[in-house]
């Protein structure tokens, strides 16, 4: 232990919702929700282990907020008025929380009327004069303004962000805030605190504020000046908001000379006593926690058991059906034990052994994220923690006379690794598994049997997290959440910006730290999450819907399709010239020239010269001009905002697709490879990157000239196969309506049966009109979006409302049913059992939960038609195959819609293939009391084919 005395005081209420936002909802064995508390009690007994570590506490003690209120709110009653309530499965952790922290024998201090902030702020103070350094342990702006404060006595203040496990010292605090620690709170006065409610002055930001202190050196000082400035908004805004600065500032201030409850020494640490610690796991059942105190095994934020009771839903009791599975127990992640596999020999003995284990994790490390260029450096496996191997065969520095380090050609070690790779008794377990599917098919390795830990979390958490903690399913996020682990990322090993150098630069034994680490942590992930599957109901979807779809998307994107350069090109040229007409039309109507692509002199030009009604400003000041505001403009008759609405489709269909898809064809293959992803979307659709094919205009003729450039080869034609209507079928079987089952079971026109039932008479307008309605209740529109798309007031549109649910009283069923059961929940579920959780749906926020409740309503319907139109494309293949149609390739799929490429001789053969499996994709696990129809047509072209 270091001889100079350490105090790391904790911000526990940021330690609280980090834990709760940070793991699935958990329940202990009497039913109470305990996910916060175990997430807290692993964090806080990582830093008390730290006490061993040079740079760790000698002294340490957690600082609560003990009340909702603080002296603040006499200076401003409105302060920190504007935060929700805690959420409901969070409040009955709070007491356990502080029982955990008196379980490690920690001071736990909180004080009425004061915040958890000035108690820090207090303690650092005392702390630092008789010569203690200080870590505060929190990422809270407000405490920023204490980084770097040294007393006579020699002890400092700096802080520890345990997310990011990054020090925060004074060049920290500068980069953020453009300011030293001691203006940081000139800085805060100014911008002001969303969060906290703190007013600032309206219009400045960040950026401003920080510039107005670097120019004037104080906040009093900045004020002080307003009054010579030019005229100008911000002159006004200072002027103006001065009173609301200089109120600001008290509020951020620290309050630095609070009695101290509990005496330094007290603080003490001198390791964690056995008890009451054991008491308190044992009685919330942390059996995996207990076990390590039990052997003395150090730090359970090192080991990879994030998840040691029982998953449920959000304050659900655990019952004799809930997950009573213990989680593997497994010891820290050590990157020194990898091995760098670089002879036959050894190549040969880690295959045997993959064989033997019939389980192995692999991970290709390449030379770019593009699949179809990308060239294979080396090879990862891993048998278990611990146990994993780095296989390099493409590293070597850049230059023709540089050094190759020794290592297996590429040819050898794939023929050595071949009959794993293939063998159908191995399971081959990977993270977004498809991409090393698409570089061990170019090299002629079909990679299989496959599991994939991002798509298992998918099928599990899709919509879980919270934003803005790691609600992704990337390895980085999942070894956070459920290992409790922080990888190497690529650029801790290649570098960034000029000085980046590519991955088959990196020396060795660095590259197999990386390389091998990633491979373990992938088994690893797997062995925490293959076992929730069955224990939470995802098995159904994984193994029937996402799991057979890997490899038939893998081949998707391999098999990509051809696009006619220059007929792109021509269209380039053309949106260029009518870029440039509608550019000077709209200068015209406004008698200005200006950047029509930038926002803040688009609504200047908008609302201030031109006197638009409708107008509505930021944070920023800045005039909004979304394309809700435009068509609202354009509904009023401005015809500059019809105008701008289409100079910004021309300019984004331009950049988007006839200029990136130029740029996107594969020069080896002549042909556009697109990338999809099956976690893209949180209901469960596929989307499409690199490029992106699914947002191409589908009934416009500028959207048909840009599907006419993507083209089949010379004799074959392209064929598009389009479910007619889908979502309103399902949306009649799920909700029981019978005027719509009847109407699709006989053929009907479902719009002009709909505008005959609301309306009486069924003309254009009114089949329109239908239309809208039929596709706009599915997504829970509200009566002023519905207004908005039928160009109608609000209370008409709520009238058009009210008797579409009279007719169709099922669906206003379904709506109901479907909130009644993700409020009780927290998620919705397919026909084939996909979750989608919203964890906002209970807010206390407006906004937050209608949102959350116009998802819930559309999910069941739009993932039950992803998941059908992704079983038919796993039984396209086979299907296909067993016709005699092996020339037949899938290409896309985009939204209802499957693309084929086929000679134009198989057309009346491969036809009624297509239709037959996806008219029955949902069989034999759902049957459906409304038949599925399905559009078919062919062409030269996309655009033909329809």
């Amino acid at each position: 232990m270091a001889d100079k005395q350490h105090l790391y005081l904790v911000d526990g209420s940021a330690y609280i919702f980090r834990a709760y936002h940070r793991l699935p909802p958990l329940t202990n064995p009497e039913g109470t929700p305990v996910g916060a508390v175990y997430g807290y009690t692993t964090m806080l007994w990582k830093l008390a282990d730290d006490l061993d570590q040079a740079d760790g506490p000698t002294h340490l003690a957690v600082i609560l907020d003990k009340g909702a209120t603080s002296f603040r709110n006499a200076l401003y009653d409105q302060y920190k008025a504007n935060r929700p309530e805690p959420p409901a499965d969070l409040v009955p952790q709070f007491p356990l929380i502080r029982d955990a922290t008196r379980a490690f024998s920690l001071p736990c201090i909180e004080e009425d009327n004061l915040e958890a902030d000035d108690l820090i702020a207090s303690y650092a103070r005392e702390a630092t004069r008789i010569g203690w350094d200080v870590t505060i342990v929190s990422s809270d702006k407000d405490l920023m303004q204490l980084v770097g404060r040294c007393s006579e006595g020699g002890g400092c203040i700096d802080m520890l962000d345990t997310m990011k496990n990054q020090r925060i010292g004074i060049p920290e605090v500068v980069e953020k805030f453009g300011v030293e620690p001691d203006l940081v709170g000139d800085v805060l006065a100014l911008m002001g605190d969303s969060v906290d409610n703190v007013p600032g002055i309206y219009g400045i930001g960040p950026k401003t504020a920080s510039k107005l202190i670097q120019d004037h050196g104080s906040l009093v000082a900045a004020l002080d000046a307003a009054e010579a400035m030019k005229p100008s908004k911000l002159r006004d805004r200072l002027i103006e908001g001065r009173e609301m600065a200089l109120l600001s500032r008290e509020l951020v201030q620290l309050k630095e000379d609070c009695d101290l409850p509990v005496p330094l020494a007290d603080m003490k640490l001198d390791g964690v006593p056995p008890e009451p610690l054991a008491g308190f796991l044992t009685r919330h059942g942390f059996t995996s926690l207990l076990k390590r105190l039990e052997a003395g095994n150090g730090s359970p934020e090192r080991r990879t058991d994030l998840n040691p009771v029982k998953h449920g839903t959000p304050g659900a009791p655990a019952g004799p059906g809930g997950n009573r599975q213990p989680l593997p127990d497994m010891p820290p992640v050590d990157r020194s034990v990898y091995e760098t596999v670089t002879d036959e020999d050894r190549l040969l003995h880690w295959s045997a052994r993959a064989f033997a284990a019939r389980r192995v994790a692999i991970d290709t490390e390449t030379s770019a994220l593009d699949a179809m260029r990308a060239e294979l450096t080396g090879i990862s496996l891993a048998l278990g923690p611990g146990d994993a191997c780095y296989i390099p065969f493409g590293h070597g520095g850049s230059d023709l006379l540089s050094e190759r380090p020794p290592q297996l050609s590429l040819d050898r070690a794939l023929e050595i690794l071949r009959p794993l790779l293939e063998a159908d008794e191995v399971l081959k377990i990977g993270q977004n598994i498809k991409y090393d599917i698409n570089i061990l098919a170019r090299h002629g390795v079909t990679l299989a049997p496959v599991d994939d830990t991002m798509i298992i979390s998918f099928a599990l958490d899709a919509g879980r997290s919270l934003e803005g903690i790691g609600g992704g399913h990337g390895m980085d996020e999942l070894s956070e959440r459920h290992l409790g682990h922080t990888t190497l990322t690529f650029k801790d090993i290649c570098g960034s910006g000029r000085k980046a150098i590519a991955f088959g630069e990196v020396p060795l034994d660095r590259a197999t730290e990386y390389a091998a680490e990633d491979a373990e942590v992938t088994w690893r992930l797997h062995r925490v999450l293959a076992p929730r599957l069955a224990d939470e109901g995802g098995t159904r979807v994984y193994q029937r819907v996402d799991r057979p779809l890997i490899p038939v998307v893998a081949q998707m994107e391999r098999h990509g399709i051809k696009v006619d350069r220059a007929r792109l090109g021509s269209l380039s040229d053309e949106f260029a010239r009518e870029i440039t007409r509608i550019e000077r039309e709209v200068w015209d109507c406004c008698g200005v020239e200006f950047t029509i692509g930038s926002p803040k002199q688009l609504g200047d030009v908008l609302f201030d010269k031109l006197g638009y009604k409708g107008g509505r400003k930021g944070k920023s000041g800045q005039y909004s001009t979304d394309q809700a505001i435009l068509e609202g403009l354009a509904a009023q008759g401005a015809e500059v905002a019809t105008k701008v609405l289409e100079w910004r489709q021309l300019s984004k269909l331009k950049s988007t697709y006839t200029d990136a898809l130029q740029a996107a064809i594969n020069p080896a293959t002549g042909r556009v490879h697109t990338s999809y992803s099956l976690v893209g979307a949180q209901t469960g659709r596929l989307s499409s990157t690199d490029p992106n094919l699914q947002n191409i205009p589908i009934r416009t003729e500028i959207g048909r000239q840009i599907r006419d450039a993507f083209v089949a080869e010379p004799g074959n034609v392209l064929l598009a196969a389009d479910y007619s209507q889908i979502e309103l079928r399902l949306a009649a079987h799920m909700a029981d309506v019978p005027q719509l089952k009847e109407a699709f079971a006989s053929g009907e026109d479902i719009h002009a049966r709909t505008a005959m039932e609301m309306f009486g008479l069924v003309d254009r307008d009114t089949r329109a009109r239908a239309k809208t309605v039929n596709f706009a209740i599915l997504y829970g529109i509200s009566r002023w979006g519905l207004g908005g798309r039928l160009g109608i007031e609000a209370d008409e549109a709520q009238a058009i409302i009210d008797t579409y649910f009279q007719r169709f009283p099922g669906i206003q069923h379904y709506i109901h049913a479907t909130l009644e059961s993700v409020r009780a929940r927290g998620y919705s579920e397919t026909l084939f059992g996909r979750k989608t959780w919203f964890p906002r749906i209970n807010s206390k926020n407006p906004n937050e939960r209608a949102g959350s409740e116009r998802a819930a309503i559309n999910a069941p319907i739009q993932g039950t038609s992803a998941d059908i139109i992704k079983r038919a494309m796993a039984r396209m293949g086979p299907a296909l195959a067993e016709a005699g149609l092996r020339h037949v390739r899938m290409l896309l799929q985009v939204h209802d819609e499957l693309v084929f490429e086929l000679p134009e001789g198989d057309v009346a053969a491969a036809t009624p293939v297509i239709e037959q499996v996806m008219a029955g994709a949902a069989l034999p696990a759902v049957t459906l009391d409304v038949p599925l129809g399905i559009d078919i047509g062919t062409g030269a072209s996309w655009g033909a084919a329809h």
